[in-house]
């Protein structure tokens, strides 16, 4: 656990306000025994669409209809495809998680198979809702994880990982977003790195008025127990009804009866005196269980060591996304510094639908049970992210007078 609380403190001190910071020169020298070249790509240019995973009204990962069938009590039910919409009225900008397995410390600028799965799962939905906007970015990739479990500094690493986080959301609203209102969307590490970004970039700032939420699962957003505010942010709160704006969704998911264990760096906060807020996507401002309205990838491998997942007796599903509502149910828990979505399973041997469902992380075929339901963060309440989102977007939209320039000042009387 030492090691994981090291790591914790590294990541967090990788968030921290660039004056805590060394000097992002490049990646620092890998230890040799790690086989792994301490080089990565040269800084992207974001002015080039080529730069970005996703853009809007481009034929990308985002921009594939997504075949999903809804999975119900009785089994397999209709089946339908999610595409973007025609004239979203708002845009999101996502940071994708650690998924890169390139052999290097920090990525190249190459999307593979890992990213685009990310975007595919976790964002290309909110197309629906939004425009989609995702940078390619030099994140700091699995490989890199055991050498910071080890006490390895990974710092320089997320330096070089947010610089280009900075310079495509710097593109991003010079020349991309012409003004709309926006969510910041991030998982794992891209929460880290989004986390950052709104406390340098956007707090305080003017446009911190079109910013419609920030949607921020399996990192810690800290909080003062019993506050809204206070800990990561000084002044954007955690959201607590539907159509509020300039606000925080965040969760860390664990299941119901396998609460974050001591020492774990994911569903508590790090910091002495705070807590990890958490928000129910289906409950907002509220610490009851909730049903949860999923959106799962089905044809993923099973993990090694883990149990497969038979979504149905039926068979296997026919397309590769389901939807399931009421299969799970959420519910915010709190503990000291721990906070946590308890997910439980509504099981029910006696219908075809499946009694469990995925997100446990495996290392070395062995359940970690500090990850909790780390996988499944983005899937497991998706449909209630995305009817906030909506609702968040109407009523900005609803309410265009305070969102107008200022008006001149009265003339002078002569």
């Amino acid at each position: 656990m030492i090691a994981l609380r090291r790591f914790a403190a590294a990541l967090l001190l990788a968030g921290a306000p660039a004056a805590a910071q060394p000097a992002a020169s490049g990646p620092p020298p890998a230890p040799a025994a790690a086989g792994l070249p301490a080089t990565a790509s040269p800084a992207p240019d974001y002015t080039q669409d080529a730069a970005w995973l996703c853009l809007p009204g481009r034929g990308d990962i985002c921009s594939m209809p997504l075949a999903t069938a809804a999975l119900n009590p009785n089994g397999y039910g209709s089946v339908g495809q999610v595409r973007p919409a025609q004239d979203a009225a708002a845009d999101c900008f996502y940071i994708y998680p650690t998924v890169s397995r390139d052999r290097s410390l920090n990525s190249d600028l190459e999307a593979g198979r890992e990213e685009m799965g990310a975007a595919a799962s976790q964002f290309a939905r909110f197309g629906s809702v939004c425009r989609t906007f995702a940078p390619v970015y030099r994140q700091v990739t699995t490989g890199a994880l055991p050498l910071a479990f080890t006490g390895y500094d990974v710092r320089p690493n997320f330096e070089m990982a947010y610089a280009d986080v900075l310079a495509a959301w710097k593109e991003f609203l010079a020349h991309r977003n012409k003004d709309r209102p926006f969510v910041v969307v991030g998982h794992s590490q891209g929460a880290i790195h989004a986390i950052r970004l709104i406390r340098e970039e956007i707090e305080g700032k003017p446009v911190a008025k079109r910013m419609l939420s920030a949607v921020l699962a399996g990192w810690a957003v800290e909080v003062p127990p019993g506050k809204l505010v206070g800990g990561s942010f000084k002044s954007t709160p955690l959201c607590t009804r539907e159509g509020q704006t300039g606000c925080v969704l965040t969760w860390m998911s664990f299941r119901a009866d396998s609460p974050p264990p001591p020492g774990s760096f994911l569903g508590r906060a790090a910091t002495p005196g705070m807590t990890a807020g958490c928000t129910n996507p289906a409950a907002l401002g509220s610490d009851k269980a909730a049903p949860l309205d999923s959106y799962w990838l089905a044809l993923t491998p099973t993990p090694a060591g883990a149990e497969p997942v038979v979504w149905s007796k039926e068979g296997p599903p026919a397309t590769p996304y389901l939807r399931t509502e009421g299969l799970a149910t959420g519910q915010c828990r709190h503990d000291g510094q721990a906070g946590w979505l308890a997910v439980g399973v509504n099981a029910d041997p006696s219908d075809p639908r499946t009694d469990r469902i995925p997100g446990d992380v495996y290392i070395g075929g062995q359940l970690n049970r500090g990850w909790g339901m780390h996988l499944a963060d983005m899937s497991v309440a998706q449909g209630d992210v995305l009817r906030l989102v909506a609702a968040q977007v109407r009523a900005f939209s609803a309410t265009p007078a305070t969102r107008s320039t200022p008006k001149p000042p009265p003339p002078r009387r002569r």
